[in-house]
């Protein structure tokens, strides 16, 4: 592994205009980072790596590179570019595992984080940095939102996030509250009750956008983002039917097929895939097949009826009167984007949103109440992992502005209060 990464770093022109930097959405300075490597200063590469995206080793699995770094490398224009990927995974993987700094120096001001998604993490390690006393509220039993819920384990394996709680979280003191989903038995006012200064809202896009045609709620019908979950709990059956053709409908076909599925196809109402090209190949390669300008009318017991598409120049799309058939499935996943959820929203008075559902806000993450901050697919709708780190450092960086105009915690009124005497029993 280490000499395919030096040949990847050596491949490298160290260019003064570096275009693979300004293709990172979180600009990450590649060429100083392979320059540390070559000169064996690995934990030097590491740290800037992890103080510019504390979810680094996340992101080297997951992220869009062949639109991104890799996609902007110069190397690139008439060959391979460097696949920077690559030596970010050594450089960040090996540097974790010898992470072991403790909590900062606490600056006495509590902060909630609601939601342990790419934004809520890197809002907490950032916050954490700065001495904030953070607590995360996670609806689900374990940290990662959609990166451990949504992403399937042969693409962002399950310890790289475990690995992340223990170094970023535990180490640093961050405490974690699982299976709390806010706005239910606690509230929000129940958090700023409590001390905390600034709470910032980070709860995704897990409401399944629907097709709203008859046959949706039969027993062989499953949205994507509930599937990919827990996949192991689904019998979808031969031959499965996934309706759409994004990034999310790459991972549940993949998924389904390493669950037993043996036909898998996926439709799509326009002439193209809207995922990556790079996660469209390997959904190729592995025996999905796609079938394009479809509109699914109705779901039965036996598959879908879909009716053909006419794709006009301009992409308007209408339907072919007479072409509608019944395309045979054991179980069919609707994989169509998802929606936020409602359950904070409504029991917070004055949180603005928008038509859309998702939260309102400024540029910085500052919802309609002060010291109330959102960020991720909760204000942006479904976008990258990278993409909600690099909006969430600015929204970080916003709650430290506003959080250091406000007073430390006052002492705890029982603080003085002589401590009981237990018997520990023998």
């Amino acid at each position: 592994m280490a000499l395919h990464v030096m040949d990847e770093a050596n491949h490298c022109l160290g260019c003064k205009v570096p275009r693979c930097q300004q293709g990172c959405p979180i600009h990450t300075n590649i060429p100083e980072v392979i320059r540390l490597l070559k000169a064996n200063k690995l934990d030097e590469a590491g740290r800037m790596l992890f103080e510019n995206n504390p979810l680094t080793t996340v992101c080297s699995l997951v992220c869009n590179h062949e639109n991104q770094c890799e996609g902007h490398c110069v190397r690139g224009i008439k060959g391979a570019p460097v696949h920077f990927s690559v030596i970010e995974n050594y450089i960040s993987s090996t540097y974790a595992s010898q992470m072991t700094q403790g909590p900062a120096p606490s600056n006495g001001k509590k902060a909630a984080i609601i939601g342990s998604g790419p934004a809520g993490l890197t809002i907490a390690v950032i916050l954490a940095r700065y001495g904030y006393d953070v607590t995360i509220f996670e609806s689900h039993d374990k940290i990662g939102g959609v990166l451990r819920y949504g992403i399937p384990e042969f693409r962002l394996p399950k310890t790289v996030l475990d690995d992340f709680e223990y170094r970023h979280l535990r180490l640093k003191g961050i405490k974690v509250r699982p299976n709390t989903d806010v706005g239910k038995a606690l509230k929000i006012e129940d958090l700023f009750r409590d001390g905390y200064k600034a709470i910032f809202i980070g709860t995704g896009v897990w409401r399944p956008n629907t097709l709203h045609i008859k046959g949706e709620s039969l027993g062989n019908v499953h949205y994507a983002i509930n599937y990919l979950q827990n996949p192991d709990v689904y019998h979808l059956g031969n031959r499965v039917i996934v309706i759409g053709a994004g990034n999310a409908a790459m991972d549940v076909a993949r998924t389904a097929l390493r669950h037993g599925t043996r036909h898998l196809e996926c439709f799509s109402l326009s002439s193209h895939i809207t995922a990556s090209e790079y996660e469209a190949s390997y959904a190729k390669l592995e025996g999905v097949n796609f079938i394009f300008n479809k509109k699914p009318l109705e779901i039965t017991d036996k598959g879908v009826v879909f009716i053909d598409l006419n794709e006009a120049e301009d992409g308007t799309l209408t339907e072919i009167p007479g072409t509608e058939k019944l395309y045979p499935a054991d179980s069919v996943i609707v994989s169509i984007s998802q929606g936020p959820c409602t359950t904070i929203t409504d029991s917070t008075k004055d949180l603005k949103t928008t038509p859309r559902g998702l939260f309102e806000t400024d540029e910085v993450g500052r919802t309609s109440i002060p010291g109330i901050f959102a960020s991720g697919d909760a204000v942006k709708g479904a976008r990258t992992v990278v993409e909600a780190v690099a909006y969430s450092k600015n929204v970080a960086e916003a709650m430290h502005e506003y959080m250091q105009t406000l007073p430390p915690d006052l002492p705890d009124e029982y603080a003085n209060v002589p401590v009981a005497e237990y018997d520990e029993g023998n």
